[in-house]
């Protein structure tokens, strides 16, 4: 009789220790998730001082291209005829073409009756020639060539028309607002036109393809076995430090356009002019905008830390490592050294944890403002522990205690 009354007890026992565990998991689940939304903060960019630099120009925009933040503008969101800028959509459904496997720099291209058709800028290619896409490419890049964009668009969707299509399609879903496409090349037609913020953020995208700067950092060329010389039509990437793209364009309505890209100090800038009265002044108004923003403001990038594992609770692990993204942020100039960093880190989390949920903020400010806050979180899953699960750890413990 003693022992059943002495077993009843232990189970007694081990019964409120097991609701007592479960109770307090329940009040620490309500407490890590308020405690989470304590830590919540939004990013906070630099202030950004519209200077005047005199440009000469319908619009114009300078942007990072990191993070998008325009660092001057000029009417950047009326719409003009963009020219042979136009390219740079083209440009960036060959590219994702590319990065998809749907097309290789290695096929080739037969042109037809209409792509030889074109006329403005081109390379001569005569109906039924036979060029590489990555032949095609330079053409297009260095020398603008008309001809070769119809029938690259042609090869990969089979029709200028449809081509066409995606490239406004592909617009909406950048969110240029003030774009509409008419045709692949650029040439003049009613209704053509774009903005220029709506150029730097389909060049933005554009650069994101690594490849292309295998064509727009080409200064003179050739193509057919050295027969036919190319000569970039952009200037800059010969005369100025860093340049690396991205593509001019000029008509008669149009005027002169550009979207100007140079990299210094992991600071990539896009600089984008509109309609200006000259090709140089375009080259001019651009140069002014990269050297501000160059002379201006600066690229800090982030360096890894190091955080100690954090607790779970009621995880089939007691443990989870923390980690968080190498990003960059824009400062001005001369402010590296002031700058300073918070890290706010949860003590312990509630299973079930996923891989990448937020456990904890880093802030880095200047002059104590937050001009940059990235998110720790959980480098791995944790699973939430059985009921059976409990069970066998508390009777373990109880037995090893015994």
């Amino acid at each position: 009789m003693k022992k059943n009354n002495f077993n009843k007890k232990i189970c007694f026992i081990i019964a409120v220790i097991f609701i007592f565990y479960c109770f307090s998991f329940v009040l620490n689940i309500n407490f890590v998730y308020a405690k989470e939304k304590e830590q919540e903060n939004q990013n906070q960019g630099i202030t950004v001082v519209q200077p005047e630099l005199g440009i000469k120009a319908e619009g114009a925009i300078l942007i990072e291209a990191d993070t998008g933040i325009v660092l001057y503008e000029h009417n950047a969101d009326e719409a003009f005829p963009p020219a042979s800028v136009t390219k740079i959509m083209s440009l960036l459904l060959i590219m994702e073409g590319i990065a998809e496997n749907r097309i290789s720099i290695e096929d080739k291209i037969s042109v037809s009756e209409y792509a030889s058709s074109m006329g403005g800028s081109q390379v001569y290619l005569e109906p039924g020639e036979e060029m590489t896409l990555h032949d095609m490419l330079k053409a297009i890049v260095v020398s603008s060539a008309n001809d070769a964009t119809v029938a690259v668009a042609e090869y990969l969707m089979g029709s200028v028309d449809a081509f066409v299509a995606r490239m406004n399609e592909r617009a909406k879903e950048l969110g240029m607002e003030n774009t509409v496409f008419k045709n692949t090349t650029g040439l003049d037609e009613d209704g053509h036109v774009i903005s220029a913020r709506d150029i730097a953020v389909m060049s933005r995208e554009l650069l994101k393809h690594k490849k292309i700067f295998d064509y727009t950092t080409i200064w003179m060329d050739t193509l057919r076995n050295g027969e036919f010389g190319l000569s970039n039509t952009n200037r800059l990437i010969r005369f100025y430090q860093g340049a690396n793209g991205l593509k001019t364009g000029s008509t008669g309505i149009a005027k002169y356009c550009l979207s100007a890209s140079a990299l210094r100090n992991d600071m990539q800038l896009i600089a984008v002019i509109m309609s200006a009265p000259s090709s140089d002044e375009r080259f001019a108004g651009a140069k002014k905008m990269l050297d501000y923003g160059f002379a201006t403001y600066a690229v800090y990038k982030i360096p890894e830390e190091k955080f100690e594992p954090v607790r779970v609770t009621g995880g089939v692990i007691e443990t989870v490592n923390a980690s968080h993204e190498r990003e960059s942020f824009l400062i001005n100039k001369g402010k590296e050294k002031s700058i300073e960093k918070q890290i706010d880190i949860l003590q312990s989390v509630a299973a079930p944890v996923e891989k990448g949920r937020k456990i904890g903020t880093i802030n880095y400010m200047i002059d104590g403002n937050i001009i940059k806050s990235i998110d720790i979180t959980a480098a791995e899953s944790v699973g939430r522990i059985s009921f059976w699960g409990i069970f066998g750890k508390m009777a373990k413990k109880y037995f090893l205690m015994g």
